[in-house]
């Protein structure tokens, strides 16, 4: 394995203006009153409940691949362990505004030799006339890695690798394959991903998070090998940058908690994240897709629940946002459903904050 060089960060000028406003805005925010965001568009998915939506289009169709949140609501433990997964479902629609197909589960825990539990937020990708799974799950020894499963189309069903990726930690995978055909994965998240305690590439249970004005932790990206199953470079943490070119603080509403996704949009790399208990989705920009990124500002406000995840995607020209709320469940934060809305970007390249109303 070898390590990916870092490029330096060159965001146009009327970029950086936009983003000390951002920071300054941002950074006057506090956690505590920003839990819970107010009711927005209709679920996409409603017969069961669905979260972590990763959306692209394959094949002419825009595939979404979410977590299967728990049925039964049972007794929250304001913890990890209210996310108890054990499956996937994919879901396909032939247009943005068309209806929504339940391909049925596609992979299930009982079916994967490595893990225990907790199949959380999984992505894909779609190349060599095959499909990829990519998920988290704990393993023998209850610590998160991630997986592959293959699949000959997009709607799967997909078979389950024997081992999960060598190298891999942590939660939230997420694939993108640049123009050159170099496919990344990202991937990380803090607390009950367990992303803290990986210093170095080595785990320490015992790690706690950074706070108040030493850096934030931030996600990991690594290039994927050709069969899509193994990284060819050392996993490493991308620089999220402030306006004062240092990384973004521990202790502030620009920090990574988990769910990194990368898009692509006039030759410049968007990292977007949840900032966990700050409630809103953000993002940086950059010109590379290893990083840095200057972080720019809210991408989406807070949502009904505790969590927010989401994935970008374009459609016919268009671009939108995948995300998720609890209101389906009437605010159950492990019990949440899948939404989308139109994503606009400004003609200086900024994207407009969405409010979810």
């Amino acid at each position: 394995m070898q390590k990916d060089k870092k490029k330096p960060v060159a965001i146009p000028a009327h970029l950086i203006v936009f983003s000390t406003i951002a920071i300054l805005v941002t950074s006057c925010l506090l956690p505590s009153t920003m839990k819970y965001g107010k009711p927005s568009k209709p679920p996409l998915i409603k017969g069961i409940y669905t979260a972590d939506p990763s959306a692209h289009v394959f094949d002419g169709k825009i595939y979404i691949y979410p977590s299967h949140d728990p049925d039964a609501a049972g007794v929250s433990t304001g913890d990890a362990n209210s996310y108890n997964m054990v499956d996937y479902h994919v879901f396909s629609m032939k247009s943005i505004d068309g209806p929504v197909t339940d391909h049925g589960v596609v992979l299930q825990l009982a079916d994967i030799p490595w893990a225990t539990r907790q199949l959380w937020a999984p992505d894909a990708a779609c190349r060599n006339d095959k499909c990829y799974l990519y998920f988290p799950a704990r393993d023998q020894k209850g610590v998160f890695r991630i997986g592959v499963a293959v699949g000959d189309g997009p709607a799967g069903p997909f078979t389950a690798e024997s081992k999960p990726i060598e190298g891999s930690y942590s939660i939230d995978p997420a694939v993108f394959i640049d123009d050159d055909g170099q496919a990344y994965m990202y991937f990380g998240g803090i607390w009950g991903g367990e992303l803290e305690k990986w210093t170095d590439g080595k785990y320490n249970p015992s790690a706690l998070e950074p706070s108040g004005n030493s850096p934030s932790v931030a996600p990991r990206v690594a290039r994927l090998s050709d069969d899509m199953k193994s990284f060819v470079s050392l996993p490493r943490e991308i620089e999220i940058i402030d306006d004062t070119k240092q990384r973004v603080k521990a202790q502030s509403g620009q920090r990574f908690f988990e769910g990194a996704w990368v898009h692509k949009y006039n030759d410049l790399y968007y990292l977007s994240y949840s900032t966990g208990d700050y409630h809103q989705i953000v993002y940086a920009i950059g010109t590379s897709p290893t990083g840095p990124f200057r972080y720019m500002g809210v991408l989406l406000t807070p949502v009904i629940g505790w969590t927010t995840h989401h994935s970008i995607v374009k459609v016919e020209g268009k671009w939108f946002l995948f995300y998720h709320d609890a209101s389906l469940s009437g605010g159950i934060d492990h019990q949440r459903c899948v939404k989308m809305t139109p994503l606009t970007y400004r003609s200086d390249g900024a994207i407009e904050k969405i409010n979810p109303e």
